[in-house]
């Protein structure tokens, strides 16, 4: 039976007698975010929070996009859905389009006043052929009665993942739009029957983005990760919550 450690990982902590950029993920970016104890355990010692499931059916249908945007691409095109909504945009051709996609490479730029090598794996970029600014471009999948919008407090998260990639390009030297698209598929769910067939509704969203919190959230992220103290449990995060719990209960002597 395999087994599952979740405690003293070795690869890819931070040493603070290190002098090396630290390479730092959008994911764990967002993971200080949302609890600086979670990211320190994490990136300091080694303790990772449990792994979700994989998102099957959601890669499928990031795959299927990429490849038809791609199509696009190819002919300098833009893709229907765009002219749909009347926006002037093609979707981008660059030699390092592969890279900026790949999640364990991506788009990366070293913040020097951190010292932390920034990272992040975009869905898709397109372009302004008038203006020549980049637009960046999330691809989001779910399943739902109602229409779907990326106004729910969770989806905040959505929000600061399109923020990092913008900040990404412009630290590269790109020119980049404020506004960022999410292309959100909602698979319909008042068929009569499945017929072995899934069909969505697709909805160009747009975001207009602000990285100003990037540079701050960075700096705050050295001196956290600079602690000798593992920062204190949040009393927001689920997974702090349950461990507090757990550890109540082992000391409680009714259970010794």
């Amino acid at each position: 039976m395999p087994q599952h450690t979740f405690y003293g990982r070795k690869r890819n902590l931070f040493d603070p007698h290190s002098t090396a950029p630290f390479k730092l993920s959008r994911s764990k970016i967002e993971l200080f975010t949302k609890c600086a104890r979670c990211f320190y355990l994490d990136r300091r010692l080694g303790i990772a929070q449990p792994p979700g499931f994989p998102f099957n059916l959601n890669s499928a249908v990031d795959h299927l996009l990429k490849k038809e945007f791609d199509i696009h691409r190819a002919k300098s095109k833009a893709h229907p859905l765009m002219a749909s909504y009347g926006l002037d945009a093609v979707p981008y051709a660059h030699e390092q389009l592969d890279e900026w996609r790949d999640p364990f490479r991506g788009i990366t730029y070293h913040h020097k006043p951190s010292n932390l090598l920034v990272t992040g794996g975009v869905d898709d970029v397109w372009i302004n052929p008038s203006t020549k600014e980049l637009i960046v471009v999330d691809y989001k999948a779910t399943s739902k009665d109602t229409e779907v919008t990326i106004d729910a407090p969770w989806q905040d998260s959505y929000k600061r993942q399109m923020e990092v990639y913008q900040w990404l390009f412009r630290q590269n030297g790109h020119s980049v739009s404020n506004t960022g698209y999410f292309v959100y598929c909602n698979g319909k769910r008042d068929a009569e029957a499945f017929d072995g067939r899934l069909e969505f509704d697709i909805k160009l969203i747009p975001y207009e983005g602000s990285d100003e919190w990037l540079d701050h959230t960075l700096l705050s992220i050295r001196s956290c990760l600079n602690s000798a103290s593992i920062p204190i449990a949040s009393r927001m995060c689920d997974y702090c919550q349950y461990a507090t719990a757990v550890g109540d209960a082992l000391r409680d002597p009714l259970f010794t």
